[in-house]
């Protein structure tokens, strides 16, 4: 993949502010981890700002800063003693010691704020961005969620220096409660509240802002009006896409096992659970109890959510649902977790591609579905009032079900099933999506 460069690109110092940078498997790092080969080609000089959570990297300047509030600090620190020393005996003794001491300064800082608790990485990176522009080493400044402390310190460093501001908005700032809710009403959470003011800075200050669908920018405008307007922030989409998480080359012939394997990567949560597949099962199972020996969901990357633990203890599907946790690196084979992951994928029969039940999905589209893309298999994608990602998915040949439709999502099961025993699953149509275009979008933007 080549990206075409703009050739009127001339502010190349650019200050990236992320808080996660360089962590093996992260959705959040690997949407601009993925992107610096492609702006190192573009002639783009980066200096990194991140959390300590991620490998320093050394291709360029890279500072790594521990928040200054006691809860972002006890989390950071947590993945810091992970990444030196393993989770053994040692984390729990000096991460739980450390808890222990911070315990009263983080039920303070919670009483008097209220905010998430990366809020307070904030502070180091504008301090130290703050001096770094002063002393004319950065032309550009360039904000990426999904912590939105990175937002706040683009802001702040925006206001302070009048430097040009690009912000890269991953998840919405503002969460809607219903299709007809546009997320004018000011919540009543701390949190939330703050970052709906946040969005609105923003769209103040931002010279150019993206979202990754076309809901999300849809809503922001609507909140915000000045958006694409004279004088202030350009705003527009850019689809992240992802790289190949391996040697993927293509699609490759599929071999038909003992079992049906339908594979989930990925967090689990009650308004995205399992739970919806099992009952599925539940009915498939009734109807043809041959399908009880040979249907297998495997769970990767997360533990189990409530609503898919109860579904196992009521329907008896110990042996159906196999929770095989987070893949981390292999130091047998060298293997990178996500090319520990990639390869599970490839495997697979079916990927589950669960959306969740909330408003705010209309304007969300999972990362790990730009993943999907490369492994070459039939993706079954429950979704829930998003047509941006339903044709996506049926571009690709899968399977499709609508969050909440317990009928139909049995019959796609249902269907799954009589493919899979015909060995005829649906064949996808080869079409990722990758960095290399993301890139190109944003680049061209800024040279316009």
């Amino acid at each position: 993949m080549s990206v075409e460069i703009p050739k009127v690109l001339k502010k190349k110092r650019w200050l990236i502010i992320s808080h996660a940078f360089n962590m093996d498997g992260r959705a959040a790092s690997l949407t601009i981890t993925d992107k610096i080969p492609y702006f190192l080609e573009a002639g783009v000089k980066p200096i990194v700002f991140s959390a300590i959570t991620g490998l320093k990297d050394s291709r360029f300047p890279h500072k790594q800063f521990l928040a200054w509030g006691p809860a972002a600090f006890r989390f950071d620190f947590r993945h810091w003693v992970a990444n030196q020393y393993g989770r053994g005996l040692f984390y729990k003794f000096v991460t739980g010691a450390v808890s222990i001491l911070l315990a009263p300064f983080i039920a303070i800082e919670k009483l008097l704020l209220g905010y998430s608790s990366q809020w307070s990485w904030a502070l180091p990176a504008f301090v130290r961005g703050y001096f770094l522009i002063r002393a004319g080493k950065v032309d550009v400044i360039y904000s990426i969620g999904s912590a939105w402390s990175a937002h706040l310190a683009g802001v702040w460093l925006k206001r302070a220096t009048g430097l040009p501001l690009i912000s890269e908005v991953h998840d919405p700032l503002v969460i809607r409660k219903s299709p007809s809710d546009q997320g004018f009403e000011e919540p009543k959470n701390r949190d939330a509240r703050f970052r709906h003011y946040l969005e609105s800075q923003l769209c103040k200050y931002s010279d150019y802002i993206w979202w990754f669908t076309k809901g999300a920018l849809h809503y922001a405008k609507v909140r915000n009006p000045n958006l694409n307007t004279p004088n202030n922030a350009l705003g527009f989409v850019v689809i992240p896409g992802a790289n190949p998480p391996g040697e993927i080359q293509g699609i490759s012939e599929h071999h038909y096992g003992q079992f049906l394997n339908l594979c989930h990567f990925g967090s689990l949560a009650n308004d995205r659970s399992l739970s919806t597949i099992l009952k599925a099962a539940y009915q498939l199972f009734k109807q043809y109890p041959e399908a009880r020996q040979c249907l297998r969901v495997n769970a990767y990357g997360a533990p189990l959510d409530t609503l898919s633990i109860t579904a196992i203890n009521q329907y008896g599907f110990a042996d159906v649902l196999v929770a095989h946790g987070r893949l981390e690196r292999d130091p047998v084979t060298g293997k990178s977790g996500r090319e520990r992951v990639a390869q599970k994928m490839q495997e697979a029969d079916i990927l589950i591609l669960l959306h969740g039940n909330d408003e705010w999905c209309a304007e969300y589209i999972p990362s790990k579905f730009y993943d999907y893309l490369w492994s070459g298999r039939p993706i079954w994608g429950i979704t829930h009032r998003n047509p941006q990602l339903d044709q996506m998915l049926l571009e690709r040949r899968s399977y499709l079900s609508a969050d909440g439709d317990d009928a139909g999502i049995a019959m796609a099961l249902e269907r799954i099933w009589f493919d899979w025993q015909q060995k005829q699953l649906l064949q996808p149509v080869w079409n990722p999506i990758g960095v290399d275009q993301a890139v190109s979008s944003i680049l061209s933007h800024i040279a316009q």
